[in-house]
């Protein structure tokens, strides 16, 4: 298990807090899919996997059509998907996603959140190069499957780790533009997908002691507090990756 998994694991779902909140940001982000390449699941690849994302929350059916619907009606919000890049407090590169219908309140509250808690907003290229952009799959790891052939096959699509997790998941590292190709090699091969997502890990790691830390973390909690905020990452070395 390399680096990819140690960082995620660090970090695991301590972002979209609240079961409501969760619940409004999936949504968002089946919504954002809808309008880019429409509603059916059959057809739209990543909507299909944003379902089952959504399923694996416990989201509840209702809510999913409830999306999907809204992002079709003429009368709903075109939603942008914005990065954001930025400084924390002690130096800590920082990168938030969203997802807004008003690009310009969601920059204003991300600019007063860095300057509140000690970090400055920075421009476009400013700390993303400090970040890789991978997708991450799961799937059910069976006895049958030989993961040093599944490997093999995936050469192709340039992924650099697959292992098995605690949960018996198969954990499929791969880069952000080979998203479509992996999911394709998997449901192509009758393989469960239980969830499927993006992710920036960081090239290298930022050691701050334990009270700089809690500041960082400070400024990371109030960013993922917001409605348009989708996801935060950072390049501080968490307390479990430096034990």
């Amino acid at each position: 298990m390399g680096r990819a998994f140690e960082y995620r694991k660090a970090t695991k779902l301590k972002r979209w807090g609240h079961m409501a909140r969760t619940f409004t940001k999936i949504g968002k982000a089946i919504e954002v899919s809808v309008q880019q390449a429409g509603p059916d699941p059959a057809s739209n690849t990543r909507l299909r996997l944003l379902i089952q994302n959504a399923k694996a929350e416990n989201m509840p059916k209702d809510n999913i059509e409830r999306a999907i619907k809204r992002a079709i009606s003429k009368d709903t919000s075109d939603y942008k998907e914005m990065v954001y890049e930025g400084y924390g407090p002690h130096g800590i590169a920082i990168l938030v996603e969203t997802a807004t219908d008003n690009p310009t309140r969601t920059v204003a509250n991300v600019r007063s959140y860095f300057n509140k808690m000690g970090g400055a907003l920075g421009t476009s290229g400013s700390v993303s190069f400090m970040f890789v952009h991978k997708a991450i799959f799961k799937t059910p790891y069976k006895e049958d499957i030989d993961l040093d052939q599944l490997e093999l096959d995936l050469i192709d699509f340039e992924v650099d780790e697959v292992f098995v997790d605690d949960e018996n998941q198969i954990n499929i590292y791969g880069p952000f533009e080979s998203y479509g190709q992996i999911q394709a090699y998997l449901e192509g091969h009758g393989m469960e997908i239980t969830s499927g997502e993006f992710i920036r890990i960081p090239t290298d790691t930022k050691e701050l002691p334990e009270e700089q830390r809690q500041s960082v973390h400070k400024l990371i909690e109030k960013l993922e507090e917001d409605d348009d905020v989708v996801n935060v990452f950072h390049n501080m070395k968490e307390e479990e990756e430096a034990e």
